[in-house]
């Protein structure tokens, strides 16, 4: 139990110090969440490849898969900020803005974990 945690803890260390770093890339989004709405359809995609390949029993130990799946894209993605960036838009009054956000976050990521389970087939 206590090596599971330390697989999660580490896994979640290393996503949390990449989410940090992928947000340092500048980028110009004219207020619109483009990195975080990256990050969170990548972290989908990866995590679908991770849980698809274990499904299909691939030579990955289940802590390897708590590493990658919970810690890993776990530390890396961010439903917290994806909902504090959208109220932050409607408050803002950019309220069509928020809306496409929350579209295009919901909707891409889901097509993104069926991407990552179709590369996986």
């Amino acid at each position: 139990m206590i090596v599971n945690c330390l697989s999660v803890g580490l896994g979640g260390f290393l996503g949390s110090i990449l989410r940090y770093l992928a947000g340092l890339i500048p980028v110009k989004t004219n207020g619109f969440p483009v990195t975080t709405l990256i990050i969170n359809v990548l972290g989908a995609f990866i995590l679908s490849i991770v849980a698809s390949l274990a499904a299909k029993g691939a030579p990955v130990s289940p802590r390897t898969v708590l590493f990658l799946k919970v810690g890993l894209c776990g530390g890396f993605t961010t439903f917290s900020t994806f909902a504090y960036e959208s109220a932050k838009l409607i408050e803002n009054g950019s309220t069509l803005s928020a809306l496409c956000y929350m579209f295009a976050s919901t909707v891409l990521g889901v097509l993104a974990v069926f991407a990552g389970q179709l590369l996986t087939r």
